[in-house]
C-alpha cells in the first residue's frame, strides 16, 4: 500500500493549514519529482555525493539568525514524526544534508530569518554529455517556507530555477508532507547539458516564521534514459477527470458503501510523464483484485503520444462495479512504446492501493493512526473534518472518529454535518450532543457518536462530517490522522488561535480517521429513567483472545450482536439472563462492535479481539 503520512506539528504556532486542491488537468511543472522506473536499470552517474562530508560543499546565508546547512549524522534527526522519521533515504546511516527551523528559529516575526544555501564545491564537467538529469532522496515537512533547486552551466555566473518545490505562499507538491524519501528527478539539459562548469544548489527560507526543516541526500547528475515513463497521482475516484462527469470531488474512498459504488463505480486515473529523450506511445492499465488475489476487473486506458519531457492526463476507459462487499487491491501502472510499432519498451512502478466496500461505513483513512490534531487544548477548541461525496441519497445516523491515544478521559468531544461549499466555508447543519471520552475509548480507538435525529444526504451533494473539542486547561482530545492524498480535509479554527481576529476554515493535508456510518443500529435511542438500572453491563475480558463475557446488573431480555468494522454481522442471539459468554475466536482480530437492544435501548461496546 502506498501511504504518506504526517503528525501534525505541536506547539504555541502549529499546525498550518494548506492551500486549496486544483482539480481538473494536472498543472504540475513539465519537470515534476517521480519515482524511478522499475523496468529500466538506474542510468550510471556522472556524478554523485551521499552527502557524508561537508568538505565537498559550500555553506553560504544570508541571514540574520546565521544559520547554515550542516551534515545530519541522526536520522531520527527530522522533527515531523510519523512516517518522516527517521530519514529513509539510502544513505542516511552516514550522513544527510539537513536544516531546521524548527530546532533553530527565532520568534516569529522579529526580524530573524534563516536564509541559507549549500553548493558543490568543486564544479562538474558535463561538455561530452548533452542531457543530463539531477536526482537526490529528501524529506520536508512545509510551513511557510521556501525550498527552492537551482542550476548554474557556467560556475555560479548565472543561476536557474529548476524547482520551486515550497514557497511561503503555498506549495507546487500535493501534500503538506513529503513522502520519506522523496525521490526528486528533473531534466536539466537545457541548463546543464554540454556545460563544463555546473554548480548545484540548493536554498532555504524560513521567512522569519516558525517553519519546520528540509533534509536532502544521495544528490546525483545522470545521463536521461532514452526511454523512460513516469507515473504519478495515481487514484481510484476519478479526481483528475471523472468527477467533472458524475459530479462530487472524485476523491479516493478506502472504505466504499456498496450504494455508493453502485451509483458512482471505481475510476482509474493518473499523471503520465515521459521522462526520456525518445517520443512514446503510453497506455495506463488498471487491474482489481479481491481478497483471494483473484482478478474481478482489468481495464486500459487510450493511447497518448508523449514527446520528452510531456505529460497528461491518463483515464482507464471503463470502471469497476463491485459485486459483493469486502476488501479489494487495485494495481495502476503505466506502460510505453517508444517504437510506435506495437513492442512494449517502458513500464511504470505499479501503485498498490486497498480499498474495502462496505455496507455502512464511508472512510477516506488508512486505518493505522499516523499522527493525531488535537480538537480539545488549553490555547483553544478546533474541529477537525473530511469531506463526503453523496452519489445515492442515504441516511447518517453516527459519526465514526478514531480518538488519539493522548486522549484524556472525562474530555468532551462531539460530531458535526455541514454542506460543502466549493465557494465558501462549510455551511452547518447539525450537531450531536457532547460526547465524553473514557478511559476504554482511549484504549480502543474508535468512538461512535450518533445525531440526536436521521440526517438525510441527498445525492449530487456533497458533506462535510467533524468532531470538535473545547478549549479546556487539562481535558485534551485528539482526532487520529491516517494517510495523505487527493482529497479534500478542514480545520476550524474556533477560538482564534492562529487566524488574525475571527474563527477561521482552513484545508489541511492530513486526513483524519473520521467515517460516517449509515447503519440504522447505530440511531439515538434515549434511555429511559427506569431502566437506567438494567442499561449497566460490563465486557471483560478486553482486549480478548476471543472469547469474552458480558454481564448485567439484572435480568433483562436482550437482542444482542456482534459487527465487524465492515458493519457485517458475525454473532447475533436473545438472552434473558445477567450475562452471556461469545466466542469469536473463529473471526479474524480486529476490533468489532457489540450492540444489545430491547424496546426500551440500545446499548454499544467496543472489544478488540487480539
Amino acid at each position: 500500500v502506498v501511504v504518506t503520512a504526517t503528525f501534525a506539528q505541536q506547539a504555541n504556532v502549529a499546525e498550518l493549514p494548506n492551500e486549496s486542491l486544483t482539480k481538473g488537468y494536472s498543472d504540475m511543472s513539465a519537470t515534476p519529482s517521480f519515482m524511478p522506473s522499475s523496468s529500466a536499470a538506474a542510468p550510471a552517474a556522472i556524478w554523485s555525493d551521499d552527502c557524508s562530508s561537508a568538505s565537498t560543499w559550500i555553506f553560504t546565508n544570508t541571514s540574520t539568525l546565521g544559520f547554515d546547512w550542516g551534515i545530519e549524522m541522526d536520522p531520527n534527526a527530522t522533527p515531523a514524526g510519523g512516517a518522516l522519521t527517521p530519514m529513509a533515504s539510502a544513505s542516511a546511516a552516514n550522513g544527510f544534508m539537513f536544516i531546521s527551523s524548527d530546532a533553530n528559529g527565532g520568534p516569529d516575526g522579529d526580524g530573524t530569518t534563516i536564509e541559507c544555501e549549500f553548493t558543490n564545491a568543486s564544479p562538474i564537467d558535463l561538455s561530452a554529455y548533452p542531457n543530463v538529469q539531477l536526482t537526490f532522496e529528501h524529506n520536508f515537512r512545509w510551513w511557510n517556507d521556501t525550498r527552492i533547486v537551482r542550476i548554474s552551466g557556467d560556475n555560479g555566473a548565472t543561476w536557474t530555477d529548476v524547482d520551486e518545490i515550497t514557497n511561503n505562499a503555498g506549495y507546487t507538491y500535493p501534500n503538506q508532507s513529503s513522502d520519506n524519501p522523496h525521490m526528486s528527478t528533473y531534466d536539466i539539459s537545457s541548463v546543464a547539458g554540454g556545460q563544463s562548469q555546473v554548480l548545484v544548489q540548493f536554498y532555504y527560507n524560513d521567512h522569519d516564521i516558525w517553519a519546520w526543516y528540509w533534509a536532502v541526500d544521495d544528490i546525483a547528475i545522470s545521463e536521461l534514459p532514452d526511454n523512460n515513463i513516469v507515473s504519478s497521482e495515481e487514484v481510484m475516484g476519478g479526481w483528475w477527470i471523472a468527477y467533472q462527469a458524475v459530479g462530487g470531488l472524485g476523491q479516493d474512498y478506502t472504505y466504499y458503501p456498496m450504494t455508493q459504488a453502485t451509483a458512482v463505480p471505481y475510476t482509474f486515473e493518473s499523471v503520465v510523464r515521459n521522462g526520456g529523450v525518445a517520443t512514446q506511445e503510453v497506455i495506463m492499465n488498471a487491474v482489481v483484485l479481491d481478497a483471494s488475489q483473484t482478478p474481478v476487473y482489468m481495464g486500459t486506458s487510450n493511447t497518448i503520444t508523449l514527446a520528452a519531457a510531456e505529460q497528461d492526463t491518463f483515464a482507464v476507459t471503463t470502471t469497476f462495479s463491485p459485486s459483493a462487499t469486502g476488501t479489494y487491491i487495485v494495481a495502476m501502472w503505466s506502460e510505453a512504446d517508444s517504437l510506435g510499432a506495437g513492442i512494449t519498451m517502458t513500464y511504470t512502478d505499479t501503485v498498490v492501493k486497498v480499498t474495502t466496500v462496505t455496507d455502512y461505513i464511508y472512510g477516506k483513512d488508512q486505518d493505522t493512526p499516523d499522527g493525531a490534531w488535537r480538537v480539545s487544548r488549553n490555547t483553544g477548541g478546533f474541529e477537525v473534518a473530511s469531506a463526503f461525496d453523496i452519489y445515492a441519497n442515504e441516511n447518517l445516523f453516527s459519526i465514526d472518529a478514531h480518538i488519539a491515544d493522548y486522549s484524556i478521559p472525562g474530555a468532551k468531544i462531539y460530531a458535526l454535518l455541514y454542506e460543502y461549499d466549493p465557494a465558501g466555508d462549510p455551511v452547518y447543519l447539525d450537531q450531536s450532543d457532547d460526547y465524553t471520552i473514557t478511559t476504554n475509548d482511549v484504549a480502543n480507538g474508535w468512538v461512535n457518536i450518533p445525531f440526536l435525529n436521521t440526517q438525510s444526504l441527498f445525492a449530487g451533494s456533497t458533506y462535510v462530517v467533524a468532531i470538535g473539542g473545547y478549549q479546556h486547561p487539562t481535558d485534551t482530545a485528539g482526532v487520529s490522522l491516517s494517510g495523505l492524498g487527493v482529497s479534500v480535509q478542514y480545520l476550524f479554527d474556533m477560538d482564534d488561535v492562529y487566524a488574525a481576529g475571527q474563527p477561521t476554515w482552513y484545508t489541511i493535508s492530513d486526513i483524519p480517521m473520521i467515517r460516517m456510518n449509515f447503519d440504522p443500529e447505530t440511531a439515538w435511542i434515549p434511555i429511559a429513567v427506569n431502566d437506567v438500572k438494567n442499561s449497566q453491563f460490563n465486557v471483560y475480558p478486553n482486549p480478548t483472545n476471543g472469547v469474552f463475557n458480558v454481564e448485567f446488573d439484572a435480568a433483562t431480555t436482550y437482542e444482542i450482536s456482534v459487527n465487524n468494522i465492515l458493519g457485517q454481522t458475525v454473532y447475533s442471539a436473545t438472552i434473558n439472563s445477567m450475562s452471556t459468554t461469545i466466542d469469536l475466536t473463529a473471526f479474524d482480530k480486529g476490533v468489532y462492535t457489540i450492540k444489545m437492544k430491547n424496546d426500551l435501548v440500545t446499548l454499544t461496546e467496543k472489544v478488540i479481539v487480539e
